[in-house]
């Protein structure tokens, strides 16, 4: 509890920049589908500029993400995280001062730039300041809690979106996002770079040959340089469990990105789904991810072990992708929702095991690494599943099965789930006794 204490304004600030972000979402497709194809359904051109947003992004988050991490194990995780908070709000303020085709056009270019150091930086500062602050047997847990916070900004501005007229949204979401980066520079404290922790329990790091037979990365001396893809593949090479939770990581956030570009324009298409009815799917989904990161997860973790627990959000996430695709009713996808209540778990739990794998001064590294991977899986996402979206959603599909580009996300989790059970279980982490 005193670990999680240290972390209240960290919590605070979390909580604050995703009801910012995600207040958004059930908005923006209309918006753009109204923008660019105004009394229709369906459009190619939203769902190709979507694609080509998330591609961008993803390329810039990939060689972006590393270096804000690195920098930050030299910098300070505070003076980092001022970056993404900050370049979060410049796109929000652009559509709410207008919703018209020329502001959408200038909300995705500037969205593209804002979001390659805010959407995978925001998540490696996060977790490396939680990894600074939080002993190794109980970060398994504080990531878990981290991610509920976040969770529970999901489903606050969920609902705020619900019953914010549009008009109206994109200004508050501004106003919090603002505020949230104030909060941040005012009540946030800096971190010692993990170095009391280093001084409470041993500084032989987890990944020794004593304890699982796996030699520490040995990473080059990064703080006298920008760290260059060459050290990332160092960093991976150097242990057997970090290569295997990158390619884990890899097909499971390739599926995601896939599924979640898809998912809104698909129901929009398949069940009329408006911005009210997207707000109360997310609320559902993001209210059983809240439950479950918060109450049901730091009890799990230490119960069963993060690779268990991995294992079993990978299953869920599966069968929630292949349950959307083949929805027969428009009361289906609220079911599959729920079973985002295990899906949670997959995030925590590999970025805890990658967070025991290195040192203390090497934890934004690491984590950007791997955010690093997850941005390069949506870079290629939107090249596949774009184009099948659009395809399978228009009146020229080869068959009728709408889904279809969502049930292909399926099989990409399919994989990671294999993937994981066939590698990551021979790879334990075991707690070790202060």
């Amino acid at each position: 509890m005193k670990d999680l204490g240290d972390l209240l304004h960290l919590f605070a600030c979390a909580f604050l920049f995703h009801f910012s972000a995600f207040m958004v979402i059930p908005a923006i497709t209309d918006v753009t589908i109204e923008a660019l194809c105004p009394g229709r359904d369906q459009c190619s051109l939203a769902i190709y500029l979507s694609g080509i947003n998330q591609a961008i992004t993803g390329l810039g988050t990939l060689v972006v993400t590393p270096l804000v991490g690195n920098l930050s194990d030299k910098y300070g995780r505070k003076a980092l995280l001022t970056l993404p908070m900050t370049s979060a709000i410049v796109p929000l303020v652009v559509l709410a001062c207008g919703r018209s085709r020329t502001h959408l056009y200038a909300y995705f270019v500037i969205k593209m730039v804002s979001g390659m150091f805010s959407d995978g930086s925001m998540q490696c500062l996060s977790l490396a300041y939680v990894a600074d602050k939080v002993c190794e047997r109980r970060r398994a847990s504080a990531f878990g809690v981290l991610s509920g916070v976040s969770a529970a900004g999901f489903v606050s501005g969920t609902v705020a979106a619900r019953f914010l007229p549009t008009s109206h949204t994109f200004q508050v979401s501004a106003s919090v996002a603002a505020v949230a980066a104030v909060y941040m520079r005012v009540f946030l404290e800096e971190t010692d770079g993990g170095a009391a922790l280093m001084d409470e329990e041993s500084t032989r790091p987890l990944c020794s040959p004593a304890t699982d037979g796996e030699s520490c990365p040995s990473l080059p001396t990064l703080k006298k340089k920008v760290p260059s893809l060459g050290d990332m593949i160092s960093l991976l090479r150097n242990s057997l469990t970090l290569t295997r939770a990158a390619i884990v990581v890899f097909f499971n956030s390739l599926a995601d990105s896939g599924f979640q570009s898809a998912l809104l324009y698909y129901l929009k298409a398949q069940f009329h789904f408006n911005k009210d009815q997207f707000a109360d799917l997310l609320l559902i989904a993001g209210g059983a991810g809240a439950f479950s990161q918060l109450l049901l997860m730091p009890s799990l973790a230490p119960a069963i072990g993060e690779e268990r627990l991995l294992n079993v959000g990978l299953l869920a996430s599966c069968a929630h992708i292949f349950l959307y695709s083949i929805a027969w009713s428009y009361w289906v996808p609220y079911f599959a929702s729920t079973f985002v209540i295990l899906g949670v778990f997959i995030h925590p739990c590999i970025r805890s095991i990658v967070s025991k794998k290195v040192r203390s001064n090497e934890q934004g590294m690491a984590q950007g690494c791997i955010t690093g991977i997850a941005s390069f899986a949506s870079i290629l996402s939107p090249l596949v599943f774009t184009p099948l979206t659009a395809l399978f959603l228009s009146e020229n599909a080869p068959f009728t099965f709408k889904g279809f580009s969502i049930m292909c996300a399926g099989f990409a989790s399919l994989l990671a789930f294999t993937l994981s059970i066939t590698m990551m279980s021979t790879t334990t982490i075991p707690y070790q006794k202060v």
